[in-house]
């Protein structure tokens, strides 16, 4: 079964840090890929009158196969790309949307090229990463309801617009939320038309609108991303569960 006929049926550093800057990285483009842009994401979570639960999405044909074993602030390992962070703040619509503390947060994403770790050799992705760990990690909430990665911007695959997942866990294991991650196409657009050392497919074949996942409504699930090409960018994003 490939890949994006999966999606079609299923339908279902640490924080804000700075990053190495990527000296001649970027390739020849009309974007200057020194220009610092923000893109503002969901609110969602801010206050107690704009508190809904995140939606819950698909964990996709990829997920975590033993998240525990993963506890990690950098996730990388030998994945390049361009730099990111990626704070992530929990808070729990039970409890008047304050931070949850304590909270397991397990996040992963495709490398530059589309592909995930621990899976492979199949007609879903053929490039052979079975035993390997990649874009995986795991973070505990702290008293502010925070967890923060150090990761690449992902690339992207055929059928799907660019995201990452993410499953919550309370502190005794027990499954809250998973849900993803959904990035604004322009910032989007510039990394993959600028930094082609890197990312060799152009711009993503899926929009967000056509996405399976995102086509429903993607309004609480989109990032705020700020930065650029040269230096680097941080993702903020705020996650609503029920605890």
């Amino acid at each position: 079964m490939e890949r994006k006929d999966f999606l079609k049926k299923s339908l279902s550093f640490l924080g804000i840090a700075a990053v190495t800057p990527l000296v001649g990285a970027c390739s020849k483009s009309d974007v200057d890929p020194t220009t610092t842009t923000t893109t503002t994401g969901s609110t969602n979570g801010t206050t107690g009158s704009t508190c809904d639960v995140t939606p819950s999405e698909t964990e996709g044909p990829f997920p975590t196969k033993t998240p525990s074993s993963l506890v990690l602030k950098d996730i990388r390992s030998d994945r390049t790309g361009i730099p990111m962070t990626a704070t992530i703040t929990i808070r729990n619509k039970a409890n008047d949307c304050k931070a949850l503390e304590g909270a397991l947060v397990d996040i992963w994403h495709c490398d530059a090229a589309g592909n995930y770790s621990e899976y492979g050799g199949t007609g879903m992705q053929s490039t052979n990463y079975t035993a390997v760990h990649f874009l995986r990690g795991r973070q505990i909430t702290d008293a502010s309801g925070n967890v923060g990665f150090t990761t690449i911007f992902p690339g992207w695959y055929s059928g799907r617009a660019v995201h990452i997942h993410v499953h919550i866990y309370n502190a005794a294991g027990k499954s809250l939320l998973v849900t993803q991650i959904a990035f604004p196409a322009a910032i989007c657009d510039t990394v993959f038309t600028t930094a082609t050392n890197f990312y060799t497919k152009g711009k993503a074949d899926t929009t967000n609108e056509r996405d399976n996942v995102f086509s429903d409504g993607f309004a609480n699930e989109m990032a705020t991303i700020t930065g650029s090409v040269a230096n680097g960018y941080a993702l903020t994003h705020t996650i609503v569960v029920s605890a």
